[in-house]
């Protein structure tokens, strides 16, 4: 490479040099993009809905109406401040992700080796890499003898790499072994470490949630302004006051505007998210909770999450020894008992329990080094001495130098490896002669809940798809023990060109979506795979614990940071697990698809009231000019309306089999059919009050205003499920006691006049029955769409 071709490997980057480079490439930091706190939250007023919500703020305030004023203030604050708190929690991740980099480098400046603030790094730097390390850069290693680099939370391989002179170490990964020399060759933002936070920084998604509320409030926004037109022209051409026009408008407008449809969901999904917690699921986004219940794809890291990131000891094959009890104890008697490393932990955790170290002497001991690549140790037991040494296995050949032995050994290797074991090979000599005791197998074995969670998930209609950087071998084997089916396929291989055309990627789009899991995948791949899926129009999950699985847990429609999992990938992750294990992830999709039900009985109830209402005042002051509610009216059913919509985040609900999705076809097709029905049952009321009775105008007001109230009431009941209202679940008695509560306060506000013109018990009671008798009727409506129209429920 150029740098290396320039340097001088005995002087390094003299202070002119180094001082050009940093104007030339930056320091070796993480950038992060700040935001004025301020403009962040601003932004949050812009929007269709806000833009209305402002309009009806702006006119209260005109027309003085200073009650509505702050009420609609209040609602504006309360929205944007938890869209606020949402982004600045997931934002947090760049910040994450650069206390991880190293804090300090050893590097040869001007012929002298010092040490400097890892910032301060350079392309063209001299760096020396020793044990314990945190690598500071992306380097190009240039001199020494061996090194073992833990890079598993860069690439997500579970054991630590072996590497050699011409090999690249990469920034956040670690040095468990040797030393050696390199040359820096990426810094800041341009190593794999740095690609990896841009990732996180570009990942931006609106959730389905989002784009639900958002086609909600478009569809009453525009029925609102057409009828609101209509009405304030209809009333210009009849001469009326505009003033008082106006005022009205802005009433019913104020009444139609789902002014309060994103915190109502919010505070339903934040009831939800509290109910997590205590499953130790903590959510940080909370529409993540609606993602969670439609996500159909879970792409799941395996070292750390479906595995233990723990290197363990398998099955041990004897060769030339009596028994696995003395190829185990060869092998802990060859290993660091003082300092044991990943490996001798290994080992020395499966030694029987019959089998006493103390009883042996160690009389010399020579570690692991990067020329022999083994260890030895000579023991002393009673008066008798021996030798015993544990290494790579063709290493172990070489020192026992026996044919038949070596072609045994290898092929018992390649089995191994197949099966996606790494082997260690051990050793005894006595009399002189070395032999061969056996191979120790080692691995990263799977969680002890991982096979049945994914079982439950599958039943749920989740697919499971297992993303590790460890080799293709080592993936096949782990994903055949955990269920997850054997269509393995190489990230590296499939991934291979950058610059792909959109047929191409869409063909790249339906493989991934074919294959149970990737090997050899890098953070990038992570990344791609997780927006191949959802151009495949899939609500994806990602379970990680690393750094390497920050930019796919924030691209990821619902990132899950597993227990134990590093900052970075908490703080990108929508839903954080405190406990080890996957089996919290089942429970919580149970949860969030009843949170799922909550929200789209009350979608529907919200826009089936808002045509019932709206199209029936329209109707009757544009046909018979006559206003059947007053403004006061329109602000109660407005007030009596929050109590009970708040007490949906707290009602039973039932667990769809399948992921669920936003129908807005089913929606508004059923709320409109309710909305409609409603119309139809009011007119007839007023129709029966107009011809067949001489109550006066103020009183009609009244009893339509209990008719309004009343069914709207029971249409709550009507929303919360797709069959007969008896069938299970039943409603929760915080909804049944708030909206019976509500009733009973109107009822009570018609009766005695309180605000309103007072109409006797009488007339309430007929009210009441006539509304139940519709109640019955809306029902069988519903149920009839359902079976005629095969409005089938929301399931994917």
């Amino acid at each position: 490479m150029e740098l290396q071709q320039n340097m001088d490997i005995k002087t390094g980057l003299n202070t002119f040099q180094a001082e050009a480079l940093l104007k030339e490439f930056g320091p070796n930091i993480i950038l992060e993009k700040h935001t004025p706190p301020l403009l962040r939250f601003l932004k949050f007023f812009w929007g269709p809905i806000p833009w209305m919500i402002e309009v009806a703020f702006i006119l209260s305030g005109i027309l003085k109406r200073w009650e509505d004023f702050i009420i609609i203030g209040v609602l504006l604050l309360l929205n944007a401040s938890v869209g606020f708190w949402e982004e600045f929690k997931a934002d947090n991740a760049i910040s994450a992700l650069k206390k991880k980099l190293a804090l300090t480098a050893r590097v040869l400046r001007d012929g002298a080796w010092t040490d400097i603030a890892a910032g301060q790094l350079v392309p063209g730097d001299i760096v020396l890499i020793r044990l314990g390390n945190i690598i500071p850069a992306d380097i190009n290693l240039l001199e020494g003898d061996y090194l073992s680099v833990d890079q598993s939370t860069i690439t997500g391989e579970s054991l630590p790499v072996d590497k050699q002179v011409g090999d690249t170490i990469y920034s956040g990964s670690i040095a468990r072994l040797g030393e050696m020399l390199g040359i820096v060759t990426a810094t800041g933002m341009n190593t794999y470490f740095g690609r990896t936070a841009k990732l996180v920084e570009t990942a931006r998604t609106i959730s389905h949630f989002q784009k639900a509320v958002l086609k909600i409030g478009k569809f009453l926004i525009f029925l609102t302004l057409c009828l609101v037109i209509i009405i304030m022209t209809v009333a210009h051409l009849r001469h009326e006051a505009f003033l008082h026009s106006l005022l009205f408008a802005l009433i019913l407008t104020i009444a139609a505007i789902p002014v309060a449809l994103p915190a109502v969901l919010s505070v339903t999904m934040a009831v939800g998210a509290l109910r997590l917690a205590k499953m130790k699921a903590i959510v940080s986004r909370l529409v993540s909770i609606e993602e969670m219940a439609g996500m159909d794809i879970l792409c799941s890291d395996k070292t750390g999450t479906l595995t233990q990131n723990k290197l363990t000891m398998g099955e041990p094959i004897p060769i030339d020894c009596h028994d696995k009890t003395e190829l185990i104890t060869a092998a802990a008697l060859a290993s660091n008992q003082t300092s044991p490393d990943i490996i001798d932990e290994a080992i020395l955790n499966n030694l029987p329990s019959k089998i006493s170290l103390a009883n042996y002497q160690i009389a010399r001991f020579m570690p692991f080094d990067p020329k022999h690549k083994r260890t030895e140790a000579e023991v002393n037991l009673a008066d008798k001495t021996f030798t015993v040494s544990k290494g790579a296995p063709q290493v172990i050949s070489d020192i026992v130098d026996q044919i038949e032995i070596r072609k045994k050994v290898d092929e018992q290797v390649i089995q191994l490896a197949q099966k996606g074991y790494r082997a260690l090979g051990v050793a005894k000599k006595d009399n002189e002669k070395w032999h061969y005791l056996g191979l120790i197998p080692l691995f990263d074995p799977p969680r002890e809940d991982s096979a049945e969670t994914i079982s439950v998930a599958e039943k749920m209609g989740l697919e499971i798809k297992m993303l590790t950087g460890d080799h293709l071998a080592i993936a096949k084997e782990i994903s055949h023990n955990l269920g997850l089916g054997e269509n393995i396929v190489s990230a590296s291989q499939l991934f291979k060109e950058e610059d792909l055309d959109s047929k191409e990627k869409e063909q790249i789009a339906e493989k991934i979506e074919q294959v149970d899991g990737f090997a050899e995948i890098f953070p990038v791949h992570k990344f791609n795979i997780v927006q191949a899926l959802q151009s495949r129009n899939h609500i994806v999950g990602m379970t990680g614990d690393g750094v390497n699985d920050a930019p796919a847990l924030r691209e990821a429609d619902v990132g899950i940071a597993v227990g134990g999992a590093t900052d970075a990938a908490r703080a990108a992750a929508d839903l954080v697990l405190t406990e080890k294990g996957l089996s919290v992830i089942t429970t919580a999709i149970e949860e969030a698809r009843k949170i799922f039900e909550r929200m789209t009985s009350y979608a529907t109830f919200r826009i089936a009231e808002t045509i019932r209402v709206l199209l029936f005042i329209s109707l009757c002051i544009l046909v018979f000019n006559f206003y059947p509610v007053t403004a006061v009216m329109i602000v109660l059913l407005a007030i009596l309306n929050d109590f009970p919509i708040m007490m949906i985040a707290y009602d039973n609900a039932k667990v769809a089999p399948r992921p669920v999705r936003w129908r807005m076809s089913r929606i508004l097709i059923t709320s409109s059919a309710l909305g409609i029905t409603g119309v139809i049952e009011s007119f007839l009321l007023y129709f029966i009050l107009r011809e067949f009775t001489a109550l006066s105008r103020e009183v009609i007001q009244t009893i339509i205003f209990l008719k309004l109230l009343i069914a709207g009431h029971l249409t709550l009941y009507i929303t919360r499920n797709t069959g007969a209202i008896w069938q299970k679940p039943w409603p929760n008695w915080k909804l049944i006691v708030a909206t019976e509560t509500t009733q009973v306060l109107g009822t009570l506000a018609a009766v005695y006049g309180l605000f309103v013109a007072p109409v006797g018990w009488t007339y309430a009671l007929l009210v009441w029955g006539y509304a139940i008798i519709w109640f019955f009727i809306e029902s069988g409506i519903k149920i009839l769409l359902y079976k005629v129209l095969r409005l089938e429920p929301p399931t994917y």
